[in-house]
């Protein structure tokens, strides 16, 4: 089993890591990873009986404490039970949002109440509990925020739109949460994985089998390990596929190149506006 490197990275004092949507696939993962990074787990999904698996497997494993929290995010109460978590315990030095859901499906064809439960776990649920956490990170002075995005946060021509919209959220929510809290020792990350082996293709009704043959689907413990090497280096926006990191940056260049022309006190000439 692969690890990543420098394993005291996320944070010196280390402390316990919330990871949503831990009952399977990167979610699983991630729990996986940081308990052998030394943190303690608080594992929060709809499924008891895997995380009780995942709890016992990790524990015996690693040796670390893993608190199992059930809860679906998308339920009022639920989420702010897990709100309430993240405002006291103290313990809590990293959390990782990573529940959510996808869809494949044209926009017109998708159902809407179904696309609308998406933006409550994808955007509202994540929004909800980086809102819990982060004064108390920037009251201790550090914490790490790790949110779980997609390339399609670029890319939404790729999938359905909404989740493409989505996970355009998260990127952006992440960036303007480094802009506001680097500087108070907030460290922030977004993922934008590509294809992942996970049940993600079942929800989303595309076949897996499909993607395999053109070779881009990459497992969830490949995802995780390159992403947490990706923490480490600094990132903040990681594709695990991308082979050279300046490729992002001269994409933020370009975007960043626009700012002086975004916000003008009269139309640009090629409008012909008089």
């Amino acid at each position: 089993m692969s690890n990543s490197s420098n394993p005291d990275s996320l944070n010196p004092s280390i402390g316990t890591a919330v990871v949503t949507g831990a009952s399977s696939g990167i979610g699983a993962v991630y729990a996986d990873r940081l308990a052998r990074r030394g943190y303690d787990l608080i594992v929060v999904a709809r499924n008891r009986a895997r995380l009780e698996q995942l709890a016992t497997r990790i524990t015996n494993e690693t040796g670390r404490s893993v608190e199992i929290v059930t809860a679906d995010l998308n339920d009022d109460a639920d989420i702010r039970r897990v709100e309430n978590l993240l405002r006291t315990d103290a313990s809590i030095t990293t959390l990782v949002n990573n529940a959510g859901f996808g869809a494949a499906a044209p926009l017109l064809d998708a159902d809407v109440d179904t696309m609308e439960s998406m933006i409550k776990l994808n955007v509202v649920a994540l929004t909800r509990l980086t809102y819990a956490i982060a004064p108390a990170f920037v009251a201790r002075g550090g914490g790490n925020i790790i949110n779980i995005a997609s390339i399609v946060a670029i890319a939404p021509e790729i999938l359905n739109g909404v989740y493409g919209g989505t996970k355009a959220f998260v990127l952006a929510f992440t960036q303007s949460l480094h802009h506001e809290l680097a500087s108070k020792g907030v460290k922030v990350q977004a993922v934008m994985p590509g294809a992942t082996r996970t049940e993600f293709f079942d929800v989303a009704g595309v076949p897996i089998g499909m993607l395999e043959e053109q070779g881009i689907v990459m497992s969830a413990e490949q995802m995780v390990d390159a992403s947490l090497v990706g923490f480490d280096r600094g990132e903040l926006a990681t594709i695990p596929s991308l082979p050279d990191y300046a490729d992002w940056q001269a994409f933020e260049s370009a975007r960043a190149a626009l700012g002086p022309n975004l916000s003008r006190s009269v139309p640009a000439e090629r409008f012909n506006v008089a």
